[in-house]
Parts: structure tokens; C-alpha cells; sequence
């Protein structure tokens, strides 16, 4: 199920402290970029993160956002400024 356009507005609010955010369609579904650099991504109206080493002492829930992909990590928190930490912190580790 692709996920909505609803959905993706209420990420995009959620980052909307993090400078230099940007979304890209693909297949349904929609890849975020921070200063060009893939950190995660909404699939399913689901708010997924690349697995990092920084993220993985936070204790969040791994998921599969589509079958036969590497498991992400589910951002299930609608406090902008702890987003925006996990943000930076998956970011950090993926070299930007």
C-alpha cells in the first residue's frame, strides 16, 4: 500500500527544524534526504530510519519497509526535537 500524502506532511512537520530536509517519490512510497545524504525514508505510512550505531542504543523497534529490504528503524515519536536528534545522529554516522 503506497503511503499517503497526509502521512508525508506529518513527517515533513515532524523535520521541520532540520535544515536542508528534502523528499524524493519513488514507487509509492518516499525517500528524505538531509543535505543529500538517504538517512531513511515513509513506507507504508510508516516513519523509517537507517540503521546506525548511534540508533541502535536509542531502543527503537526494527521494520522491514518492503520485503527482501535490510530491516530500518521505526521512528514512532511525534516530539520534533527528539526526531531531530535521531536525525542527527543517524546523519552523523552515514557521514554527513
Amino acid at each position: 500500500m503506497p503511503s499517503s500524502e497526509e502521512y508525508l506532511q506529518y513527517v515533513l512537520e515532524l523535520l521541520r527544524g532540520i535544515p536542508d530536509i528534502s523528499c524524493k517519490r519513488m514507487m509509492g512510497e518516499y525517500l528524505l534526504y538531509k543535505e543529500g545524504v538517504l538517512f531513511g525514508g515513509v513506507y507504508d505510512n510508516r516513519f523509517l530510519v537507517k540503521k546506525t550505531k548511534s540508533l541502535e542504543e536509542r531502543g527503537l523497534k526494527e521494520q522491514i519497509p518492503y520485503p527482501s529490504a535490510k530491516p530500518m528503524y521505526l521512528v514512532d515519536c511525534e516530539d520534533a526535537e527528539e526526531v531531530a536528534r535521531l536525525i542527527e545522529l543517524a546523519c552523523r554516522d552515514l557521514g554527513k
